[in-house]
C-alpha cells in the first residue's frame, strides 16, 4: 500500500510519466519504436550545522552541509532516433543498451563539473530537418552517450570527443534486469531482428493510391462547374449566367434571326458535366473501397469508427460489436504491459534509492489506520531492507543502498 500510493503521488504530482507514454505510443505507431528511461533524482539544500556553545564569533561564519530535500523518479522520453542497443535476434539477447542526452553547457557543468564540462564540445543539435540536417538554435548542445552493459553491470557517460569516460558507476540503481529502460513498444518483428516494420510500410501502397485519388478527385471537383461557348453576336447571353435571378427575362435584339438559328440551342454550347460526374463519383467509390482496405489490414472495424450500415441486421451489428476488440486487443496490451514495467522500474528505484521518511511522506502514511500504521516499520523493511529507528522518531537505512525490492 506504502508503495502503490507512492507511486500514485509521482504519476498524479508529475507530468513526465503521462507525457512519457503519450510519446511513446506516438513512436510505436509511427517509427515502431517507442522507449522510455528512468533515472533517480535527489535534490539537496544547505543546511546550517550545530553552533559551538559560546556562539559564533564576529569573524566566524556559520557552517553549513547538504541534505536531502526531496527525491524523485523522472521518466524521460527516449526518441526512436536516440536509442540503441546490441545486435540481437530478441530483447532478451541484449546486453547493452544505451540513448543519446544533448546537454547545455550548465547542465554539463552541473552533471560532471566545470574541468570535465570544458572538454566536451557544443556543437550538437537535437532538432534535425526532414534531410537530418541540424537546425541552428540558440545555444549548441553537447552530445552525451549514457550506456548501460548488463553482463559487466557498469554505466558509462562519455563524449566521442573526450577521450576518457566523464562518468562510469557500477550498478547504480539496483535494478532487477539491471537496464533503466523497459523493454521497448515495438511494431511488427520477426525472431531474428529487432529492427521494427512500421505499421505505415503494411498499407503504404493503399495509401499513395489514397493520395492520387485525393488529387484527382480535387481536379474533377475543380472541372464541375457550367462552362461553355455563346455567339458574340448576342452578349446579353453572358449575363444570364452572371445577372440572371428567378423570373426575370433578357432582351435580345433582331428575335427574328435569333430564333432562326435555334434560339438559344444554337447560341449557347455548355460543356457536358455527365461524363465529369461520373468520373467523380467512380473516384469517390474508388477512394471508399481503398479506405475500408486500410481498415481491414489495421484491424480497426467500422463499429470503432462509430459507422453502422443502416441496411445491416441487429444480428450482423452485435456479432461486430462483440469481437471488434480483438484486432486491436494486442496493441492494447503491449501498450499496458509498457507501462507496467515503467512502473516497475520507478517502483524498484524508490525501493533501492530512496529515504525512509521519503516512502512515508509520499504515501501519506500518517493518514493510515491505527491498525495499519502498526505494520508500517515492516512494510518499510520488506520494501527497504533491513532499518533502524532514529530519535526523530523515523527510520533509516542498516547501510547504504538497502535491501533489494522486486515490485
Amino acid at each position: 500500500l506504502i508503495l502503490e500510493r507512492a507511486l500514485d503521488y509521482e504519476v498524479q504530482h508529475y507530468s513526465d510519466y503521462r507525457a512519457t507514454m503519450g510519446a511513446c505510443v506516438l513512436d510505436r505507431f509511427l517509427p515502431g519504436r517507442g522507449t522510455a528511461w528512468v533515472r533517480y533524482e535527489p535534490k539537496f539544500r544547505a543546511a546550517e550545522m550545530g553552533q559551538p556553545e559560546g556562539g559564533l564569533q564576529p569573524t566566524e561564519d556559520a557552517e553549513t552541509e547538504e541534505v536531502l530535500d526531496y527525491e524523485c523518479v523522472p521518466c524521460d522520453y527516449v526518441d526512436w532516433r536516440d536509442f540503441g542497443h546490441s545486435v540481437a535476434r530478441t530483447w532478451e539477447e541484449v546486453t547493452r543498451v544505451w540513448r543519446r542526452i544533448y546537454m547545455t553547457k550548465a547542465g554539463l557543468e552541473k552533471r560532471f563539473g566545470s574541468e570535465k564540462a570544458k572538454l566536451v564540445p557544443m556543437d550538437a543539435s537535437p532538432y534535425v530537418d526532414a534531410n537530418e540536417q541540424k537546425i541552428k538554435e540558440d545555444e549548441d548542445r553537447a552530445l552525451i552517450y549514457e550506456g548501460w552493459d548488463r553482463e559487466a553491470k557498469r554505466a558509462v557517460w562519455f563524449s566521442k570527443g573526450v577521450k576518457d569516460f566523464l562518468d562510469e558507476r557500477d550498478d547504480p540503481l539496483n535494478l532487477e534486469e539491471f537496464f533503466p529502460c523497459p523493454r521497448p513498444m515495438w511494431a511488427t518483428l520477426t525472431n531474428d531482428s529487432l529492427v521494427p516494420i512500421p505499421d505505415y510500410t503494411l498499407y503504404q501502397d493503399q495509401a499513395c493510391e489514397l493520395d492520387t485519388l485525393a488529387t484527382r478527385i480535387d481536379g474533377l471537383v475543380q472541372a464541375l462547374q457550367v462552362r461553355g461557348v455563346y455567339d458574340a453576336s448576342q452578349p446579353v447571353l453572358q449575363r444570364l449566367f452572371t445577372e440572371g435571378v428567378n423570373g426575370e427575362l433578357k432582351p435580345v435584339k433582331n428575335w427574328a434571326a435569333f430564333a432562326e438559328k435555334q434560339g438559344l440551342k444554337g447560341a449557347i454550347d455548355i460543356v457536358d458535366l455527365a461524363p465529369i460526374a461520373a468520373a467523380l463519383l467512380a473516384a469517390y467509390q474508388a477512394f471508399d473501397q481503398i479506405k475500408n482496405q486500410i481498415y481491414e489490414i489495421t484491424r480497426i472495424s467500422d463499429i470503432m469508427r462509430g459507422f453502422v450500415d443502416p441496411d445491416e441486421k441487429l444480428g450482423q451489428s452485435q456479432l461486430k460489436t462483440q469481437y471488434s476488440n480483438l484486432g486491436i486487443k494486442s496493441y492494447q496490451d503491449q501498450v499496458a504491459v509498457f507501462a507496467t514495467e515503467l512502473l516497475q522500474l520507478k517502483a524498484q528505484v524508490m525501493c533501492s534509492k530512496f529515504d525512509p521518511q521519503t516512502l512515508l511522506t509520499l504515501s501519506a502514511a500518517d493518514q493510515l489506520s491505527e491498525q495499519d500504521k502498526k505494520l508500517v516499520p515492516q512494510a518499510l523493511q520488506l520494501l527497504l531492507g533491513p532499518l533502524q529507528p532514529t530519535p526523530e522518531g523515523g527510520f533509516k537505512r542498516v547501510e547504504a543502498g538497502g535491501g533489494r525490492a522486486n515490485p
